[in-house]
């Protein structure tokens, strides 16, 4: 005998003793389960739900650090937006003058925006063309004098039919036009206003920052309140006013996952009573069942307390997935009891013999899923590595639970005289398919081996979903309304953010990321880069020299003999002529506001803001977004990067791909070694891990032909599919092994136990697949997926395998898989 078989003996030997303990010690081993439960109950109390993507990267990430830094000094990204809708534009625009300034009256408020910039940079706009085009505009000017002075000499006769020279700046302007100034002070109203759609914005900067969820609620609820405390019925009957912004969004989602938690997790408790119920038809049964899970679940949050103090946008829902997966145990160790009882054996021994062989296999099963749980932690994604970790202690404490808690309440429960429900293995659909597999199996093994084949040739087509607002709830009404407000504003609410030390640093920013953009061309994912050190022109005072020439020659043009259009360009043109040089104090305050940090003047240091021109819920162009403002190296060395919750995502997206083939080859290799060392052998570890590979595959080619995508969330249920299923060849393979077993009984007990098991560990899965936020639906949506593609392989493909292999090795004279074990 090998010695990881006298391992796997031994192992079986400690579990049914400490399972006869606590079965002929009810009361302590319950004592301690009660101690367990009040501690873990304790610890869970002040849990918390964190669903900020920010929050889920390491500490240590630059983007994060530099995020971090950009919040203590620039303040939180985005704005809390006051939307008045349902007027007539001027009654609009009476409300946004009314209201501005009292908004900025609010503790939490550090200015108002509500209006663009656009007579100053109007005024001002050719200080923003550098001196050689001016001095071209010059040119113009005076061959179109010099052409008016020879039209009006009689003596002048022109040769030609050439027509006058343009005095046409549009192109100039044209060149030009892209410029942050220009895309600031944007068009149309002066008041960011849709006239079509009757609403008007009014965009209120915070002093803090949206990652602090407590801190968004307060200032929200006292943005909402000021409204509420305003006589709006003056702005017409069908006024009203909406909330958006990045602020108000951060909150509706996490109010979305929250009730997604408690609405998925009560189906999910409902779901598993109710098969359990259909399962045993004996209400003591849902009990022995479900006591232990509880108990384990309280347990699990305990340590989840302990240790993390809050649960993220995965983990929140991981007591309904380890609620199902924990129910499996109690399935097959109350399944094989109840065989046990109807046999003969007393109380004592069926719990000894059950926990021995049964609970043995469920305590594999458990390892496995444990350490395919924790090839989670290597991920430095949090919401991969938490959840890993948890689900490992989960799934480890559900099996502690079951050895504590179920032995006792047999024992309890023979004591006072309950009998279980007698369900013979003959009986039932699965006890006549187990008749039925050996006279079909090699036409099943057949149909199931070439429609898994064909599933397995299309795996190679599955694709990667990069599209982040297929991850959000599109139909909340903040979400609605802020894409409106975009339409509106005409650029991004939340810019990505370059933190400089001084006037020059800025201006070498502006300048490389400019070029960059440039030499992208229509690839670049920049629109456009502001600084205040760009919104002040250089060679200002030569400017002004050029702009009073030009206004002189302009003067000496005859309106009457210009084109109309021409004549209107002139009179705009001499108006801007007539702009003094100005410094950053004489920008508008709603511009210069936008690029001061918390402390205003006071802080020496620059900012960089940098505007994406594509939508940053398109994870692939924001990752070349990341790409093309990242790395930028100073004339003396000094390296700079931007910073902003966008750049937090498109390091998720770089960090999932990069880890998921990773994490899956550590999980198929971790619960390999763990079976071979428990099993004693490799290839029964081999023959009981094949029905789960097979479904991993088989669910890929399967999500290719109904063209379902992996997005960041959901391509975690591989490496959780490969931990869960694995216990059903497990069962079956050990069950078979057992001396004097036959194919149809154990098939028709363990197969029951089998669908059972993936049944309650489906509906675990199942509370992710009704949640409203369709990340988490897609995780349900795979998983279960996958469960059915397992339920297939497991009840059909590999028995009728086992069997084919059976028959044909006893033609040879060999022994069978299930010998071999």
């Amino acid at each position: 005998m090998s010695d990881k078989r006298r391992l796997a003996e031994r192992l079986e030997s400690v579990m049914g003793a400490l399972a006869a303990r606590s079965h002929r010690k009810p009361w302590q081993a319950l004592l301690v389960a009660a101690l367990l439960v009040g501690l873990g109950v304790f610890s869970a109390r002040t849990l918390t739900l964190n669903a900020d993507l920010v929050g889920l990267l390491p500490k240590s990430f630059p983007s994060v650090q530099d995020l971090d830094t950009l919040r203590k000094r620039f303040g939180g990204q985005g704005y809390v937006v006051v939307v008045g809708m349902g007027a007539e534009p001027e009654v609009l625009k009476r409300f946004a003058d009314e209201m501005a300034p009292r908004f900025t009256e609010l503790s939490e408020i550090r200015y108002v925006h509500y209006q663009r910039p656009r007579d100053f940079f109007e005024e001002h706009a050719l200080y923003y063309v550098d001196v050689p085009d001016l001095k071209v505009l010059q040119e113009r000017i005076d061959a179109r004098i010099r052409w008016e002075k020879e039209q009006a000499n009689p003596l002048f006769v022109r040769l030609d039919d050439e027509p006058p020279p343009s005095v046409d700046f549009s192109d100039i302007e044209k060149k030009y036009s892209g410029g942050a100034n220009q895309r600031l002070s944007g068009g149309g109203d002066l008041y960011y206003l849709d006239p079509e759609e009757r609403m008007v914005l009014l965009m209120l900067k915070p002093k803090g920052s949206s990652a602090d969820l407590n801190y968004a609620k307060k200032l929200v609820g006292q943005v909402d309140d000021f409204l509420k405390k305003q006589d709006l019925s003056k702005y017409g009957p069908g006024f009203r006013t909406e909330i958006s912004g990045t602020f108000k969004k951060k909150i509706d989602h996490q109010e979305l996952i929250t009730a997604d938690l408690a609405q998925a997790s009560s189906i999910a408790l409902v779901l598993l009573l109710l098969y359990l119920a259909f399962h045993f038809r004996s209400a003591l049964s849902v009990f022995l069942t479900m006591a232990p899970v509880l108990a384990g679940l309280s347990w699990t949050y305990g340590f989840v307390g302990l240790f993390y103090g809050k649960v993220n946008l995965l983990t929140g829902f991981l007591g309904a997935v380890l609620g199902g997966l924990g129910v499996e145990h109690g399935i097959h160790l109350l399944g094989r009891y109840t065989t046990l009882r109807s046999e003969g054996h007393g109380s004592l021994e069926a719990v000894r013999e059950a926990f021995s062989h049964t609970g043995f296999s469920a305590f594999i099963a458990a390892l496995v899923a444990a350490l395919t749980f924790l090839s989670l932690s290597i991920s430095e994604f949090a919401a991969f590595r938490e959840f890993g970790i948890i689900a490992a202690v989960g799934m480890l404490v559900s099996i502690a639970s079951y050895l504590l808690i179920l032995p006792a309440l047999l024992g309890l429960a023979s004591r006072w005289g309950w009998a279980p429900r007698v369900h013979a293995a003959s009986d039932g659909p699965l006890a006549a398919l187990g008749r039925w597999l050996p006279r079909r199996y090699r036409g099943v093994a057949i149909v199931v081996g070439v429609g898994l084949v064909a599933l397995i040739t299309q795996a190679w087509q599955v694709t990667f979903n990069y599209d982040l607002a297929k991850m959000e709830d599109m139909s909340l009404p903040s979400v609605r309304l802020d894409q409106r407000v975009n339409k509106i504003l005409g650029y991004s609410q939340t810019p990505v953010v370059v933190l400089t030390d001084s006037q020059d640093m800025e201006r070498e920013v502006v300048r490389q990321l400019e070029e960059r953009k440039k030499s992208n061309g229509p690839q670049s994912t920049i629109d456009f880069v502001g600084a205040l050190a760009d919104l002040v022109p250089r060679q200002q005072e030569e400017k002004r020299t050029l702009l009073q020439a030009i206004r002189e020659r302009l003067q000496k043009l005859d309106p009457a003999r210009l084109p109309d259009d021409v004549r209107a360009n002139l009179e705009r043109a001499l108006r801007m002529t007539r702009a003094e040089p100005f410094q950053r104090e004489s920008l508008p305050e709603a511009v210069r506001r936008q690029f001061e940090g918390l402390e205003g003047e006071k802080d020496k240091g620059g900012v960089v803001l940098v505007y994406a021109a594509i939508s940053l819920a398109d994870g692939a162009r924001t990752r070349h977004f990341a790409k093309e403002v990242r790395g930028l190296t100073l004339p003396d060395g000094t390296q700079v990067s931007a910073a902003g919750e966008a750049l937090i995502i498109a390091d998720i997206l770089d960090m999932v791909a990069k880890e998921g083939p990773r994490i899956l080859a550590l999980a198929i290799l971790s619960v390999l070694v763990a079976m071979w060392i428990t099993l004693g052998r490799l290839r029964t570890a081999l023959i009981c891990m094949l029905p789960t590979l097979l479904s991993v595959a088989g669910l890929v080619g399967l999500m290719a032909l109904l063209d379902i995508q992996f997005n960041y969330l959901n391509v975690v249920v591989l490496p959780v599919l490969v931990g869960t299923t694995v216990d059903a060849g497990v069962h079956l393979i050990q069950r078979l092994s057992e001396p004097g077993s036959d194919f149809i009984s154990v098939y028709g007990e363990t197969g029951r136990a089998i669908v059972g098991g993936l049944l309650t560990s489906a509906i675990g899965f199942l509370a992710l697949a009704i949640a409203r936020h369709p990340g988490l639906n897609s995780i349900g949506n795979v998983a279960n997926l996958g469960f059915g593609v397992n339920v297939i392989i497991v009840l059909l493909g590999f028995p009728a395998l086992l069997l084919l292999v059976e028959r044909w090795r006893r033609k040879h004279g060999a022994s069978t898989p299930a010998q071999d074990s």
